[in-house]
């Protein structure tokens, strides 16, 4: 054997057995992976990847996702072998309280880690959003001789990754995009949680990936580094198609009775077996977190080189701002998350003499006045641009340029290409929101996605994922309610918005007019580290004559006393959202008659409103007035916070109806004369209770 060879053994055995001592000292965690998977990953990270371990977030790096996050402890050993800000006494802490190694791999959490994944399939989808990030940037700001922004994206998927529906859809969208910079490893150990592939998984995945338009390559043997180099760089000269590498590895590889077994998944391999795979693969069994000098320095040379790679893109990202310095602003600016300054100047404002508007339509209006001065904001929809009002129009279509159509009807125009800012994600929901995730964690653009309220639940583990990362997404969910009418109730929402309410770390705002949604859209630019959900109508609502009640700024609150009675003291509270605001607004005027004087608040936000001051909450909802009754057309569940436990709700316990949006918000009770006649109820039983 060569001394090469020798260094090159050295060190993916290294990667496997830090991996293997994290798994065994924490009692829990994943071997198997590790194990087979040591090799690729060696070869990908010594002799391709580009990356600054000193400075994790240089912005031209490779990605490189762990999408088979349960192999977590591969990635960390490579971190702290490559120079990153990881020790190996992070690596002995692994899966313990307070760690810098978490079970699963936790972007912002460890360095390094670009994405959280664990949830199979989700990086997949991550992985194609990064690779379209990378692709419109270079197309939008590289010149000339200067390609600023030049990067791949890797990922290492498993055969459970690659059962997940939200991988096809991903992968069927990369391939039409052709994309040729997305470079997948797909460790094929033919080995799940439970069993071996063979008892659920057996189709042919070369010739699937193939039909989604990749370039597909099989390497027989993952522990031949030459064939995976050889793979590797075939695939990064296929410039038009994404590029999957089937890699056939086998699960626990070296270990004498685990190897090939499902028991090698999950779990531990147990003390003896860890001594008895170090010894079958000619490493010290004595010894735990062991890594040899010549192995260390090896891998360690990633530092400098490093190092050079930023240094020579610093040193042409400064010619190429000499030369066009407009373009270098924006895409510092854009780097840096910054927004342009007055950006918002734009935004228009809405009177009652604009005629009953949808708040979608209103939404679509706002986009389309701050798009043009927000050169970051990058998005689209399922298949749903007419409904949704989700286009930012002339400002073109995300697209491979060697797409044709006929037929350009929906179309955003400015033509079909890769520096086109509306990307068409078809019907693939879950998809669609694992990009979006990939695309904000790249940075350098603001994604937002679009679909029905409805359909939210298609998307529902990655609108999890991007609060739990901490990123800006923007979603816009229209629709809203059984308010939508005759679509019925497949198509109208009832439980989506106090199930998004329930995700840490993520925003819900549904605004009652045109005005609340001018407003919402500036929350949502604003917003770095929490997703927000925009939720709108397809009805028409009134536009709020502001002249008479309060101004929409009150959005930015959460909540706000959109009308109120003389003296501040009323006799009962009515809470509203969205389109039962105009609602109780009609219901106020007609209980003011009857001498019951009501304050009439408008909450488009929970999650803002309970970030004010106590003071502040106070203000809006006084303790002592106990009569609330809230209105939503949706469940009710959560509201009891608000009107407590002499309150009531009106809203959706049941499945809608088809039926005119008016017809069916009726029979639902919502309603002027259902509104007052709760009201009354309640101020009459807090008299009684008083008495």
């Amino acid at each position: 054997m060569t001394q090469t060879a020798d260094i090159d053994q050295l060190c993916v055995n290294s990667i496997r057995f830090l991996s293997v001592d994290a798994v065994q000292k924490a009692n829990s965690g994943h071997p198997g992976l590790p194990l087979d998977a040591a090799p690729m990953a060696y070869v990908l990270w010594t002799r391709f990847l580009k990356y600054s371990p000193q400075h994790p977030d240089w912005f031209d790096r490779d990605r490189f996702i762990l999408s088979a996050g349960h192999g977590s402890a591969l990635l960390y050993s490579l971190l702290y072998l490559t120079g990153y800000d990881l020790s190996l006494e992070d690596l002995k802490e692994f899966r313990q309280w307070d760690s810098r190694t978490p079970g699963h791999p936790e972007r912002l959490h460890t360095p390094g880690v670009e994405v959280t994944t664990g949830p199979l399939g989700q990086g997949f989808a991550n992985g194609v959003g990064m690779a379209i990030a990378e692709r419109y940037l270079s197309a939008a700001y590289n010149r000339p001789d200067f390609d600023i922004i030049d990067h791949y994206t890797y990922s290492l998927v498993s055969d459970g990754d690659m059962m997940e529906g939200i991988a096809s859809e991903a992968a069927s969208l990369a391939g039409h995009l052709k994309l040729g910079k997305l470079i997948y490893f797909y460790d094929a150990n033919h080995v799940s949680l439970s069993a071996g592939i063979n008892a659920t998984f057996t189709e042919d995945n070369a010739a699937r990936f193939e039909a989604y338009g990749w370039h597909v390559q099989k390497v027989d043997d993952g522990n031949d580094l030459d064939a995976i180099e050889k793979a590797v760089t075939a695939a990064r000269k296929e410039t038009s198609k994404p590029s999957l590498l089937i890699v056939r590895t086998h699960l626990g590889y070296g270990s004498p009775n685990k190897q090939d077994s499902y028991e090698a998944h999950g779990s531990p391999l147990g003390e003896d077996e860890v001594k008895a795979t170090k010894k079958n693969l000619n490493w010290p069994d004595d010894k735990t977190f062991y890594v040899p000098d010549e192995a260390l320095e090896h891998f360690r040379e990633a530092v400098e080189k490093g190092r050079r790679h930023e240094d020579e893109w610093n040193k042409k990202f400064s010619e190429y701002e000499k030369k066009y310095p407009t373009e270098a602003k924006e895409l510092k600016q854009l780097i840096a998350g910054e927004l342009a300054p007055g950006w918002d100047t734009d935004i228009p404002t809405f009177t009652p003499d604009d005629g009953k508007m949808a708040t979608r339509v209103a939404s679509q209006k706002v986009i389309n006045a701050i798009a043009p001065k927000l050169p970051g904001l990058f998005g689209g929809s399922a298949d749903l641009d007419p409904s949704t009002h989700s286009v930012m129009k002339d400002l073109g279509d995300f697209q491979n340029p060697e797409f044709e159509s006929g037929d350009t009807q929906g179309s955003a125009g400015g033509g079909w290409s890769y520096k086109g800012r509306n990307v068409h994600f078809g019907v693939r929901e879950h998809a669609m929101g694992g990009i979006i995730n990939g695309i904000a964690a790249h940075g350098g653009l603001m994604p937002y996605a679009a679909t029905f309220l409805i359909f939210s639940d298609y998307m529902r583990p990655t609108l999890r994922l991007a609060a739990l990362m901490e990123l800006g997404t923007k979603y816009i969910f229209t629709h809203d309610s059984i308010g939508l009418g005759e679509d019925g109730p497949t198509h109208q929402s009832v439980e989506q918005i106090p199930s998004m309410r329930a995700i840490p770390n993520f925003m819900v705002i549904r605004p009652c007019d045109a005005n609340e949604t001018a407003y919402a859209w500036r929350i949502a630019v604003h917003s770095k580290t929490t997703p927000v959900a925009l939720i709108f109508t397809r009805q028409k609502l009134p536009v709020l004559d502001r002249t008479k009640l309060a101004g929409a700024d009150g959005t930015l609150k959460g909540a706000y006393v959109l009308a109120d009675t003389p003296n501040g003291k009323p006799d009962i509270i009515l809470i509203a959202t969205g389109s039962e605001v105009s609602l109780v607004v009609e219901a106020r005027e007609v209980l003011e008659k009857e001498g019951i004087h009501a304050r009439v608040v408008s909450m488009p936000s929970w999650e803002l409103f309970e970030q004010q001051s106590q003071q502040y909450r106070d203000a809006v909802l006084p303790p002592e007035v106990l009569p609330r009754l809230a209105v939503e057309a949706a469940s009710p569940l959560g509201w009891r916070r608000y009107v407590g436990d002499h309150g009531d709700v009106i809203g959706v316990e049941r499945f809608g109806a088809s039926a005119p949006g008016d017809r069916v918000m009726k029979e639902y009770g919502f309603s002027v004369d259902n509104v007052c006649e709760h009201a009354r109820s309640l101020v009459k039983n807090i008299e009684r209770v008083q008495q």
